[in-house]
């Protein structure tokens, strides 16, 4: 197999077009490309995208997941939330004397809400037939495509603790899984795709998918129904705003935790900020220290918007965020963050085009694969959202019949005086809040482009709450740190710890252009037309 080694350092320029898109995989970001070739606009781009993504990328996405949308149609911004509820049965006392909710197996099955998001954003914005969406990922499942090297890594990293479960073998080449440069083939994909793209989607909520895939849940002891899926819709909501240093940074509602990035952002303006230089220990310790205290405030709080107890717009009051940036030592570490979600694996793009239309867009099986679960002849692997609940008496997010888990998924815009900024986000699981605020100040405060933002050395807090940093982080910054008293970890080179971010902006002028970045942490890439 061909080497992938990379020894000598790579750099990505920004890539400008009137029409845009940027994704974590070469052959999505060529389909949207190709839609747009064919008289498509942004949203159709986004979509065939999508849909080529859990061919090409199914260690972080596939048609058993969920999705998140925002859309600037050129004079409005909205939201679509598709995600998918619990089975009507669950309940807590289907979990007792477990510490924590199931992470993998039919027991943290949700209603995969990813297709009827397809299917929502085409009906209300595509300007081209449904089916034509699906051209470039039925190809790549049917003639086979060539593994890239980030997404073949991932594969063999997931396979030791998937391939126990049920189905999961189809996503193998005889028992092991595909190398770098190694053609990939997944006809079952293909025909599933090809249904779904003929019914609209009905095959999977009401038709002989939904039927293969409540079957197998039970037969394996999941308790997904026939009924859970036929129940399911999506939802349009309108995403919630918050001004940051004459900007506004949109980011979705509850279940999402985009208010994680919105509370953070909220702590810094009450911060003196500015006053320490870009990429210092100073201006990072307010930083990591704000964000602490937004995912305290997301563990506590963040659920079903249904049973959200504190409303987000008390959570973001003017007083409250003073009163935390209030809370914070300027020189010293002390604020605990709890524990975070698990890491999980996501896909996250955006596209633009030349009328002024802008996508952002996010989907994911939330744990690589998701589940675990593989329905048989479908290449439909299950995420595992119901591990995002908590078992927490009476908590917020407590598990229950019908009901949408705290959701790590997130999709960002940034406004200034009403008029789009930028599309943008950042995959991996808690990661994508703490990267929405790293992005933002380097776009808004720093002044860096796309591209830029993207490759600056990041900053994590991480599952357990303990700092990581990337290797070519500052020395002098690291030092700086732990002088404060953080406990800082410096990650390995080679890490994927610090996921992946696409970024799209409208350049200055009365002509409509875009400006792209494309992490150069993962195999993807920017293109325009």
């Amino acid at each position: 197999m061909i080497n992938t080694a990379l020894p000598f350092r790579s750099a990505r320029q920004p890539i400008m077009a009137r029409n845009i898109v940027s994704t974590s995989q070469p052959l999505a970001a060529q389909a949207g490309l190709a839609v747009f070739r064919r008289g498509g606009n942004a949203i159709d781009a986004a979509l065939a995208a999508a849909i080529t993504l859990t061919v090409v990328e199914p260690t972080q996405n596939g048609i058993g997941g969920d999705a998140f949308a925002q859309i600037w149609d050129g004079g409005q911004l909205h939201g679509l939330n598709a995600s998918g509820r619990s089975p009507k049965v669950w309940t807590k006392d289907r979990f007792a004397g477990k510490s924590a909710m199931p992470l993998r197996g039919p027991d943290s099955v949700t209603v995969p809400g990813l297709v009827s998001g397809w299917v929502a954003l085409s009906e209300r914005f595509g300007a081209l037939p449904f089916e034509d969406l699906f051209d470039d990922a039925i190809r790549h499942a049917c003639d086979g495509y060539p593994v890239s090297p980030i997404i073949a890594r991932q594969w063999t990293d997931q396979t030791p603790n998937l391939k126990v479960f049920p189905g999961f073998t189809e996503f193998l080449v005889q028992g092991r899984p595909p190398k770098p440069g190694e053609i990939w083939r997944n006809p079952a994909q293909a025909a599933s795709l090809e249904l779904i793209a003929k019914s609209r989607g009905e095959a999977f909520y009401r038709g002989e998918l939904a039927t293969q895939i409540a079957g197998f849940v039970q037969e394996h002891g999941g308790a997904l129904s026939t009924s859970d899926l036929d129940a399911h819709a999506p939802q349009w909501v309108d995403p919630v705003r918050h001004e940051f240093r004459e900007h506004h940074i949109c980011e979705m509602p509850p279940n999402n935790q985009g208010i994680a990035a919105l509370l953070a952002l909220g702590i810094l303006d009450h911060l003196d900020y500015e006053a320490h230089a870009a990429g210092s220990a100073q201006r990072m310790h307010l930083e990591i220290e704000a964000m602490r205290l937004a995912f305290a405030d997301l563990y506590t709080h963040n659920s079903d918007p249904a049973t959200m107890r504190v409303p987000v717009a008390d959570l973001l009051d003017t007083k409250r965020l003073r009163s935390l940036a209030n809370a914070i030592n300027a020189t010293q570490a002390s604020v605990k963050s709890r524990v975070a979600p698990r890491s999980s694996g996501t896909v996250y793009l955006c596209t633009a085009d030349k009328d002024g239309r802008m996508v952002s867009y996010i989907q994911s099986n939330y744990r690589g694969f998701g589940s675990g679960l593989v329905v048989p002849g479908t290449g439909i692997a299950l995420q595992n959202r119901g591990a995002g609940f908590s078992l927490q008496p009476g908590h917020a997010n407590e598990v229950a019949g019908s009901k949408l888990p705290s959701h790590t998924i997130l999709p960002g815009f940034l406004f200034k005086n009403e008029e789009p900024v930028m599309a943008f986000g950042v995959m991996g699981a808690n990661m994508q809040s703490q990267g929405h605020v790293q992005m933002v100040i380097h776009s808004v405060v720093e002044g860096l482009n796309p591209q830029a933002s993207s490759d600056a050395p990041r900053w994590r807090i991480d599952d357990q709450g303990q700092l990581i940093v990337e290797a070519l982080m500052p020395t002098e910054c690291v030092q700086g740190m732990r002088a404060m008293g953080h406990d800082v970890k410096v990650m390995p080179a080679d890490t994927l710890e610090f996921g992946s971010a696409q970024l799209v902006q409208r350049l200055p002028g009365d002509d409509i252009a875009y400006v792209a970045g494309s992490d150069h942490r993962r195999d993807g890439q920017a293109v325009g037309c």
